[in-house]
C-alpha cells in the first residue's frame, strides 16, 4: 500500500512538468504573395501594400495582429505564430489599428511627414517647451 500511494504522488508531482511542455502552438494563415510589397510607414517599419489586413515588417519578421493577438513569421507564406504582446516591437503596437489597411505608395510620402509632425510634437510635450533647455526653444 506504501507503494502505491508513492507511485501516485509521484505521479501527481509530475503532472505541472508534462503540462508545461504540453503548450498549445497557435498559428493562422495570411493570404500574401512569396515577395510582397512593403511601404515603409515610418522608420524601422514597413506594411505590406494594400492588404485586406495590416502586416507590418520590422526586425526581421512579419507582424499581423488578430481580435487582439499577435502573430509573427519569418517569412510571408509561412504560418503565423502566437506571440506575446511583449515581444510585439513597441514600435508596432503604437502603431493606429487599421490605419494602414489597404495602404498605398502614394501615401507613405505624406504619412510620413504626418509621422514626422507628431513624434514632434509629442516630443515638445514630454519635454516641454523650453523647460530644462538652458533659455533655448525648439519652437
Amino acid at each position: 500500500m506504501k507503494r502505491l500511494a508513492f507511485l501516485f504522488a509521484l505521479a501527481l508531482s509530475s503532472l505541472p512538468i508534462a503540462a508545461a511542455r504540453a503548450q498549445v502552438a497557435v498559428q493562422i494563415q495570411v493570404a500574401l504573395p512569396a515577395a510582397p510589397p512593403l511601404v515603409v510607414v515610418q522608420p524601422g517599419v514597413q506594411v505590406v501594400a494594400d492588404q485586406d489586413e495590416e502586416v507590418f515588417y520590422t526586425r526581421g519578421w512579419y507582424w499581423v495582429q488578430r481580435d487582439g493577438v499577435w502573430y509573427r513569421s519569418r517569412a510571408p507564406r509561412s504560418s503565423f505564430v502566437y506571440v506575446e504582446r511583449r515581444f510585439v516591437p513597441v514600435a508596432v503596437v503604437r502603431l493606429p489599428p487599421g490605419h494602414y489597411r489597404h495602404w498605398h505608395r502614394e501615401g507613405a510620402r505624406e504619412e510620413h511627414r504626418e509621422w514626422k509632425e507628431h513624434q514632434r510634437r509629442e516630443w515638445k510635450k514630454d519635454h516641454g517647451h523650453g523647460h530644462g533647455h538652458h533659455g533655448r526653444h525648439d519652437d
